[in-house]
């Protein structure tokens, strides 16, 4: 394995790296790749982009007809930059079936209540 340092990946296993909500096993996650449901969902975060876009491309490609993109907050942004690299780069005859957006209520870990935007977009081929 390779140190950070020397620019490889982390050092921790993924069988060790805590595991988010919705997700059974270690054996089917790896915190190292963007985070995907059963439902053909992609959650954007703070990763870079292209990320994203495999992780669609790898939904269309294993026979997904729609894939629902997500993302609160600042990530919005690579969000919809996500959904239009694939639609100009990747799968020309990709069609954004529905643009949700809305707010969303959070409680933060001191207690205080915070709203923060929201938005889905459904992919469909």
């Amino acid at each position: 394995m390779h140190t950070p340092e020397e620019g490889g990946e982390s050092e921790i296993p993924a069988e060790r790296m805590p595991k988010p909500a919705g997700v059974e096993s270690h054996s089917t996650y790896d915190a190292r790749k963007p985070l995907q449901l059963r439902d053909n969902t992609v959650f954007i975060g703070k990763k870079n982009a292209m990320s994203y876009v495999l992780a669609v491309v790898s939904q269309f490609n294993q026979g997904s007809k729609e894939v629902k993109v997500k993302a609160r907050g600042r990530s919005i942004t690579r969000a919809v930059d996500v959904t239009q690299i694939v639609k100009n780069k990747f799968v020309p005859d990709l069609k954004i079936s529905l643009a949700d957006i809305g707010t969303e209520d959070l409680q933060s870990e001191d207690g205080r209540a915070s709203r923060v935007s929201s938005i889905t977009l459904l992919l469909s081929k």
